[in-house]
């Protein structure tokens, strides 16, 4: 039988310490200085932001983290290296950030019944400190949120909290021209809108990875129609694809072929094909592709139940 493994692109991750440096530091800055907010105030807006100010920080640090293990190059024992931490991380994120928002939207419910009195002067000033705080680290890592999973939840993170403390300043605006204190609770709702959705989002495309899911936007019927339309190509079976990390697709397949050419010297030329195939006829081009050529009847020894 005759293997190929193609190594065009290992997708090999980028160093994006430095940005994560100075977001963790500013996020840190946000956290402290919103929870002296929220328990001199008593804002739940402001709490809920905290909360997400502190979340964000240890996103941070374990994006920080995954970054850093990312770059260890692979050996005998780990094949891949740590590439897939930056999934590990991303949906710790998410997880936590779906804690917050679900805090939030409970705790704010509560209080739209019976609103307390919030200092609306003081909830101004530390709306106004977190937002920007969050500007800084927003334009610190938006020129690598499109990096990976990891620097994507980072990103977001920030974003959110950016938005969290936009929340925070309109409803501090409100309670203060109108004396309307339900402001701050609504407030905490929107900005439990804005968390959980983008953390259960996170959370699917991250479990995915993890499930050796078919990577998103690639049809695994179509690709298979792909091959056998190839020359000398009789069958394809063993058909898998899956994602190690970001910008990381790989695919393994089994072809089977005539005996005839294995002595004609055709087995190589149907390999080339077929990686040539799944690297460039698909939305999702797939750099790193094994493929194993075979006879009908080696396919036809495989144990009942493996072909697929």
């Amino acid at each position: 039988m005759a293997h190929d493994h193609s190594h065009v692109s290992d997708g090999q991750p980028g160093d994006h310490r430095k940005q994560l440096w100075i977001a963790l530091s500013v996020s840190l800055t946000i956290a402290i200085a919103q929870a002296i907010g929220a328990i001199t105030t008593g804002s739940l807006a402001l709490l809920t932001d905290t909360g997400h100010a502190i979340v964000d920080a240890s996103g941070l640090v374990m994006a920080l983290i995954a970054a850093t293990l990312m770059l260890k190059p692979a050996n005998a024992k780990r094949t891949w290296g740590f590439r897939r931490i930056e999934v590990i991380a991303a949906l710790a994120q998410a997880l936590v950030l779906l804690a917050v928002g679900t805090y939030a939207a409970v705790e704010g419910i509560q209080r739209l019944f019976s609103p307390p009195e919030i200092p609306s002067g003081q909830m101004l000033l530390f709306g106004i400190i977190g937002l920007t705080a969050n500007v800084i680290g927003i334009l610190v890592l938006a020129g690598t949120r499109g990096a990976n999973l990891n620097m994507r939840a980072a990103f977001l993170e920030v974003l959110n909290d950016a938005l969290g403390s936009l929340g925070v300043i309109v409803a501090a605006v409100v309670i203060r021209t109108t004396g309307f204190q339900r402001a701050d609770a609504i407030a905490a709702l929107l900005i439990a809108a804005l968390i959980i959705p983008r953390a259960i989002k996170l959370i699917r495309e991250s479990f995915a990875i993890l499930m050796d899911f078919t990577p998103r936007g690639l049809d695994l019927d179509d690709v298979k129609q792909h091959i056998l339309r190839l020359n000398h190509v009789e069958d394809v079976h063993d058909l898998h694809a899956s994602t190690i990390a970001t910008g990381l697709p790989t695919l393994t397949a089994h072809v089977v072929i005539s005996q005839e050419c294995f002595t004609d010297g055709h087995a190589q030329e149907v390999i080339a094909n077929v990686k040539n195939c799944v690297a460039h006829h698909f939305d999702v081009p797939i750099q790193h592709s094994t493929i194993q050529i075979e006879t009908a009847q080696t396919a036809s020894e495989e144990p009942e139940g493996s072909k697929h």
